[in-house]
């Protein structure tokens, strides 16, 4: 039990960081600071879709599962709702790659208008 809670938290984390990576500019224009973080998010985002590769949350989450004895996804309300947007059936290279650039694209789009209101003189005090 312990080992599926621990693995459905971080199905809960994994799909957190994935949301900070496409919608994280949005924060930064409330906290400028948070950019730091941001950043490196969307590079890394970007590049294991482009890359075709595997977060290692991806096999973490798996070994929990195996020691908490589940040889698939049962039908809780995380398995069942989050993990398909996660890890759509379907999902080949070519999509993947798709969707960094649209991640890419979405991020770039925002910092662009996040760096045009910097640099926007202030309003005139009357």
């Amino acid at each position: 039990m312990l080992y599926r809670m621990l693995a459905d938290a971080l199905v809960l984390l994994h799909l957190g960081f994935v949301a900070f990576v496409v919608l994280g500019a949005l924060l930064v224009r409330r906290w400028p600071w948070l950019a730091w973080a941001h950043l490196p998010a969307v590079a890394w985002g970007v590049w294991i879709e482009w890359s075709a590769g595997l977060c290692p949350l991806t096999p973490l989450e798996q070994r929990l599962r195996r020691a908490g004895g589940e040889a698939g996804y049962a039908s809780s309300f995380v398995e069942h709702y989050v993990l398909p947007l996660l890890y759509p059936l379907g999902l080949t290279p070519a999509i993947q790659a798709g969707l960094a650039v649209c991640v890419l694209a979405l991020n770039a789009g925002l910092y662009a208008g996040l760096w045009r209101r910097r640099r926007r003189p202030p309003p005139a005090r009357r």
